[in-house]
């Protein structure tokens, strides 16, 4: 008989149906059986030697809350008898009730050494036990994570020593993960941790990947990706972080609409072994990005979120460099213009920060013109260099794209039909700021708001909170402009100034909307001289 390998994460949800996702351990029908009678079933598909299923649960009663169970084979597997958490719930909230989005990035999943955390306690992990100790209170109705959900190259020591008994940790890639079995063991490490196993099965979840997910810097620069192509390891590597997105994120991510449209979801299903089918279309991704989007929106009532794909969407050859494609960019400017008076909120969701210190920023823009030969070969290949040594990847190192985000976020924040509220939400910094835009001569009708919140679980070394700290300063930003005068850098068609942080440690940020207003609070979990971890407000703030 099967089991439950791994799971229930709640994943799409609306007012009438949800998805459902689980791993098995065989091959089984997998149901989802909700109290208040809604139910649905749905057979496992095989990919790489592992069974999955994604429930499709119709029947959903708008405005409730009803507590649902998992069943293999008929059998109950979920929730465990033993559970110390209360029962999953698949909710489906009115616009009446208002919508709270909580999001971050970054979350290093290991289990500590020795007892103590050594990077403190998990935003996660405490915002699960707060949900559980009060299950009627407050509590997402969506949570965002933003990108480095795994870190294929920085592994635990636990998965280190399991990945040193199946293969030769001196032969590259050496403990970093080689191929998709191991990618099954990452998510297997990171979503078995009881708190968040339990609160990913009772909040809907949206989902994008970052670097970490694949490789530190991916996709910094043609360059760069000559170098890994010329190793014997890279293309395992990529084919397979794609293939298990696609299987442990991406799926989750898309409507029942979606996914009954989608040939690759149903030719694996169909298949009985469908990893070939998988790979085929990884490797079509690999050769040819704008063939395959993993960008996708979802409406909430009237709050729209884009989540945008700013690693495998780049174009990287110097003269055409672009953060998006031009279909991937063109796709993105139709759903945020697309029936523009229908929200009153836009949530574009992307991993690396669209504004980020000044300093910061025009490094990268003075960067990106040293590679592209603006001061000669001899800088070109220095500025490479550079590039990859100080990680300067982000929006800013690709200026065309910086300008054309700003332009299309003024666009859709101005007029009788603008939003109250344009936010753009990032990680991937490991630290949370708020940074406010405005542009010379325009004055969109909308709150814009760059909120960035990172990491959820991970390291802040001491270097990266005194260089952010730095890089907001007054003298910082007079140093960046002398830099980006030697890159004959042209200014930023917008301005931004900092309203909130830097703000360090492991922390979650909630943006709760009720009609056109908006608040945003960013919480960060603080242990106490007895261990015990809690959720403490750093900033509570209205938005609009």
């Amino acid at each position: 008989m099967a089991g439950l390998r791994l799971g229930p994460l709640l994943r799409y949800t609306d007012g009438s149906c949800a998805t459902v996702w689980v791993e098995t351990s065989g091959p089984c029908s997998a149901e989802v059986r909700c109290a208040d009678g809604a139910r649905g079933t749905a057979g496992t598909f095989l990919v790489g030697g592992h069974h999955y299923a994604l429930v499709p649960v119709e029947g959903l009663t708008p405005g409730t809350s009803t507590p649902y169970e998992v069943l293999l084979d008929g059998a109950s597997v979920w929730p465990p008898p033993d559970s110390p958490f209360p029962p999953s719930v698949i909710a489906t909230p009115t616009d009446d009730d208002g919508l709270h989005v909580a999001f971050g990035s970054c979350r290093w999943a290991a289990p500590p050494a020795g007892g103590k955390d050594p990077v403190g306690p998990d935003a996660l992990d405490t915002l699960a036990a707060r949900m559980a100790a009060d299950p009627e209170g407050d509590r997402p109705d969506v949570l965002l994570l933003l990108g480095d959900q795994v870190y294929a190259d920085e592994v635990s020591e636990a998965t280190r020593r399991w990945i040193g008994d199946r293969r030769d940790l001196d032969e590259p890639p050496g403990d970093q993960v080689a191929d998709y079995e191991e990618y099954t063991r990452l998510y297997f490490e990171s979503w078995l941790d009881p708190e968040v196993r339990w609160l990913l099965s009772t909040v809907p979840s949206c989902m994008i990947f970052d670097d970490h997910d694949v490789i530190d810097d991916w996709n910094t620069s043609a360059a760069w990706l000559t170098d890994m192509r010329a190793t014997d390891w890279w293309q395992e590597r990529l084919l397979s972080g794609l293939m298990s997105y696609w299987v442990y994120q991406q799926l989750g991510n898309l409507s029942p609409a979606e996914l009954a449209a989608d040939p690759l979801y149903a030719a694996v299903r169909e298949a009985s072994d469908g990893t070939a089918d998988l790979r085929a279309f990884a490797t079509r991704a690999d050769a040819d990005a704008a063939s395959v989007r993993w960008s996708y929106r979802r409406d909430f009532g009237r709050t729209r979120l884009l989540m945008v794909d700013s690693r495998a969407a780049r174009v990287l050859a110097e003269d055409r460099r672009s953060m998006l494609d031009p279909e991937e960019a063109a796709w993105v400017r139709e759903q945020i213009l697309d029936e523009r008076g229908s929200y009153d909120h836009l949530l574009i969701g992307t991993s690396l920060p669209w504004l980020l210190p000044h300093l910061v920023h025009d490094v990268e823009a003075w960067n990106a013109a040293m590679c592209g030969g603006e001061r000669g070969e001899r800088w070109a290949e220095r500025g490479e260099r550079i590039r990859r040594g100080a990680d300067l990847e982000h929006w800013a190192a690709f200026p065309s794209s910086f300008e054309a985000l700003g332009d299309l976020i003024a666009e859709a924040g101005t007029g009788p039909e603008a939003p109250a509220t344009v936010s753009v939400l990032s990680g991937d910094v490991h630290h949370a700021y708020i940074a406010e835009p405005s542009w010379p001569g325009r004055a969109p009708d909308a709150r814009v708001a760059q909120l960035t919140c990172s990491p959820v679980h991970n390291s802040v070394p001491l270097s990266m909170r005194l260089g952010f700290r730095f890089g907001w300063s007054a003298l910082a930003r007079a140093l960046g402009r002398r830099i980006a005068r030697h890159g004959r850098c042209a200014p930023p068609a917008v301005s931004w100034r900092r309203t909130g942080g830097p703000w360090f440690g492991n922390q979650i940020m909630t943006l709760t909307f009720r009609g056109r207003s908006a608040r945003l609070r960013l919480e960060q979990a603080r242990a106490d001289r007895a261990g015990t971890s809690a959720l403490r407000t750093i900033t509570d703030r209205k938005l609009a």
